[in-house]
């Protein structure tokens, strides 16, 4: 299976700075695991809409999956209780 490429929007970037260190790495590192496989057991499909989500202890990631060009997006880090609030 061909890796897929990762891709942040950058309003992760401000996501990451929200969280603490030691949770951040494990983040990250999760994260690098989508290229080889983009629909890890446990990721689940959000309702309604073309984004999957994994969790990370308290934390959220979603993403979205582009397979026509091999890439991953992802679109939002963050607790668990309030990684849904801004997603449309």
């Amino acid at each position: 299976m061909a890796a897929y490429k990762l891709f942040f929007k950058k309003s992760v970037l401000k996501d990451f700075n929200s969280i603490p260190q030691k949770d951040l790495q494990k983040i990250i590192n999760r994260i690098g695991l989508l290229a080889d496989k983009p629909l890890p057991p446990g990721c689940e499909k959000l309702t309604q809409q073309e984004k999957y989500r994994i969790r990370q202890g308290r934390y959220r990631i979603v993403y979205s999956i582009h397979d026509q060009e091999l890439t991953v997006w992802i679109v939002k880090v963050g607790h668990g209780k309030e990684v849904y609030r801004s997603l449309k």
